[in-house]
């Protein structure tokens, strides 16, 4: 696969596991409580760590550091776009009265409309991946613990 078709595919699988996870809470009536959104992160690092593999097998074990981090970045970015349009469809269409389920767990004087909620899912989903691309890619990076890297830190 190509450094272009690995976030696509990556991106709709960890948005369709997230999802899932939802509507899974949603049956047993558990999605109106933010703390299990925490198992969403997860889903995030499981499925970045499965796009990076993928990058891996298909460049070999020698890749640029950039590309590695962006790729997860991009990825990130495709699955919390795609979860966030799934998540706008379900709080407006599908079920119209889930905002104010999920606003009343807190205080009731907030006013809260669903542009701000996925405002904040958007960036909830961003900055895990920016945290995910860093730590990853940590593992990656060339080390200058050898004769040559030394050279470059006098």
């Amino acid at each position: 696969m190509t450094h272009v078709k690995i976030p696509i595919l990556y991106g709709f699988i960890i948005a369709a596991c997230l999802a899932a996870y939802f509507l899974i809470l949603s049956i047993f009536g558990l999605h109106i409580n933010p703390v299990y959104s925490i198992f969403n992160g997860f889903i995030m690092a499981v499925g970045l760590w499965m796009a990076l593999k993928a990058y891996r097998k298909s460049k070999g074990n020698k890749f640029k550091y950039q590309k590695g981090f962006s790729l997860i970045f991009i990825t990130g970015i495709n699955a919390t776009i795609i979860f966030v349009i799934f998540f706008g469809f379900y709080a407006t269409e599908l079920n119209p009265g889930f905002l104010d389920q999920l606003i009343n767990m807190w205080a009731t004087f907030y006013n809260t409309t669903i542009g701000i909620v996925l405002f904040t899912i958007a960036l909830m989903g961003f900055s895990t991946s920016i945290v995910l691309a860093l730590a990853y890619m940590q593992l990656f990076k060339d080390s200058w613990n050898t004769k040559e890297g030394k050279k470059h830190t006098y």
